[in-house]
């Protein structure tokens, strides 16, 4: 969720019923070196809380003074990124990369946990391929060196995003009798009744929501209202989606000003007004301008067409971890 999961974002998702957020992962040798872009990063509010900041790197001396810096900002936890699989993360031995090499993992993980106080949990995937499938054997390690919970993503790194996300394998590490802390999945939740469903069929404790999210903040009102009434709430409004897309909008400028904040939003406007027809000419505009008092005007002008109007079912696009 790298520059999605920034604290503009996270507001809107805590106010909709985010329970516990991460941070965007950050570099160990960034913030060691001290990078503003990797420092900024670790920018946490007590309106977001409980959250975790979520690092990432190969070294086990970095990753531990990383994970000392990252407590400096008093997160409720620290949290390990070994499911990126993406190539610049990945070949470096980051990410998704250690599950190439599990005794370094362990190793790594072990003197995260010993350098802080705090609460550290894990990311990952099922493994590296096909023929090392190995996270139940990995999550029980992990517990052994000290994480207090672990999320599974349910596809290996070879997989990337490719194909269905295989929970089966995730419900194996709750069976495990020795498995005493928190397991939460995550893959393919797109849905409130999906999400209810994965957490009761494979017995896990929770789920981790990411690209659902993009652009979508209200999903996890939806999912909060499917479990208490077990009723599906409909779609937002489109006047509602440009309330919470102007909020979005001003609170990224506010925290990285106005050129970097409307930048970074470019990503989030085609979810934010996905399946109404004969919109694209306007998100072409949102994307293409940024002035801020453009996007308002820009916005109060799909308002004035498109409110009142239903959104057509179309799912959401799925592009980031």
């Amino acid at each position: 969720m790298e520059d999605v999961s920034d604290p503009p974002f996270r507001i809107l998702c805590k106010e909709m019923g985010a329970d516990l957020m991460y941070t965007e992962f950050i570099s160990s040798d960034g913030l060691i070196r001290d990078i503003d872009s990797c420092m900024k990063k670790l920018d946490i509010f007590d309106y977001e809380r409980p959250i975790g900041i979520q690092i990432f790197g190969g070294d086990d001396e970095s990753m531990s003074k990383a994970a000392e810096i990252a407590a400096t900002a008093k997160p409720d936890l620290v949290d390990i990124n070994y499911g990126c699989p993406v190539k610049k993360v990945a070949c470096k031995g980051a990410g998704a990369g250690i599950l190439r090499d599990l005794p370094k993992m362990i190793r790594i993980t072990s003197e995260v946990v010993k350098s802080t106080s705090l609460p550290v949990t894990v990311k990952t995937r099922l493994g590296w391929d096909e023929q090392t499938k190995n996270v139940v054997e990995v999550a029980e390690r992990l517990q052994d060196v000290g994480i207090a919970a672990i999320t599974i993503h349910g596809r290996t790194r070879t997989q990337m995003y490719k194909g269905a996300a295989d929970w089966a394998l995730i419900a194996k590490i709750k069976e495990n009798p020795r498995m005493r802390i928190p397991v939460f999945g995550n893959g393919d939740i797109d849905s409130g009744p999906k999400a209810v469903e994965y957490k009761n069929r494979y017995g896990v404790d929770g789920v981790m929501i990411g690209r659902a999210t993009i652009g979508n903040p209200w999903f996890f009102r939806e999912v909060k209202h499917y479990i208490k009434t077990g009723e599906t709430l409909p779609p937002p409004s489109f006047e509602e989606r440009v309330a919470i897309c102007k909020r979005h909008v001003e609170f990224s400028v506010k925290w990285k000003g106005e050129v970097l904040g409307l930048l970074e939003m470019r990503q989030h406007y085609t979810n934010y007004f996905r399946g109404y027809e004969g919109i694209k000419h306007y998100r072409n505009s949102l994307v293409n301008t940024l002035q801020l008092e453009e996007i308002y005007t820009i916005l109060e002008a799909m308002k004035q067409q498109f409110g009142g109007m239903a959104v057509r079912n179309e799912p959401l696009a799925m592009k980031h971890s």
